[in-house]
């Protein structure tokens, strides 16, 4: 007798997934390629060499680590631009979407942070020393949880691209940094959100460690009029996947 398949999930899914994840098992999957990618310099001393080892009780670590609820996340915390006496500098933007699981379902409740660049392309950091200015009234973090429907949403300022010194004349595409937990701290996943239409794409190599032009396509946002607030901001739509063959890329033992 046949075991009935989950409600909309196919035989073409289930091999597909076990496919990849005997891939990234091996360090061949197309969206998760080898940690080592040569074109990404550093990575070749930030990439882990020894497997992963388990916790042997994580209940524990969980007992000791940090903790947050529903009243520690304000609205506050999703507006950017509204976290300093004046107003920021830079083309404000919304960004919305919906974390969801492998059938469409979604997260409800997750954490979801974001971190970034100003829209002169500096991060808020002492390490970061490129000589673009600095902007009193945005320093770049904002988090929320997601809804009953796994949704998110940001107001925050577009980044800028800024250099770095992978290679000569390197430059990272604009993006934003996103950071999402699960149940617990220990569940963690953290990737990468870029803007369409970005002409730094084809000389990115962090993105192009990305080999799979479809896994790439994720990762980008999609400009969504009607998401555009009328006189404040434009509108951006990135829904994040959390898992199954249409996933969000995310970094794996990358900061």
């Amino acid at each position: 007798m046949t075991t009935p398949l989950p409600e909309g999930l196919t035989q073409r899914d289930i091999d597909a997934e076990t496919a990849r994840a005997h891939a990234r098992a091996a360090g061949t999957s197309p969206d998760h390629p080898p940690r080592d990618f040569p074109p990404y310099r550093s990575s070749a001393l930030r990439h882990p060499e020894q497997p992963l080892l388990p916790l042997k009780d994580p209940e524990a670590v969980e007992l000791t680590g940090p903790v947050f609820g529903v009243t520690d996340v304000t609205d506050l915390d999703r507006d950017l631009t509204r976290r300093h006496r004046g107003e920021p500098l830079g083309e404000r933007i919304t960004v919305t979407g919906r974390v969801l699981d492998r059938r469409g379902r979604p997260v409800r409740g997750q954490l979801v942070e974001l971190w970034q660049a100003n829209a002169s392309g500096r991060y808020a950091h002492r390490l970061d020393q490129h000589p673009a200015p600095l902007d009193p009234h945005f320093t770049g973090f904002g988090r929320c949880l997601t809804d009953q429907d796994g949704g998110y949403s940001f107001t925050t300022i577009k980044p800028g691209a800024y250099p770095w010194r992978n290679h000569t004349n390197a430059w990272r595409p604009a993006h934003i940094h996103f950071s999402l937990f699960g149940e617990a701290f220990t569940q963690r996943l953290i990737t990468q959100m870029y803007f369409p239409g970005d002409p730094l794409f084809a000389h990115d190599p962090i993105l192009q460690a990305v080999t799979e032009q479809s896994a790439r396509d994720r990762l980008v946002a999609t400009y969504d009029h009607d998401l555009s607030v009328p006189e404040r901001s434009l509108g951006y739509r990135w829904d994040i996947v959390l898992d199954g063959p249409a996933s969000t890329w995310f970094e794996e033992g990358r900061d």
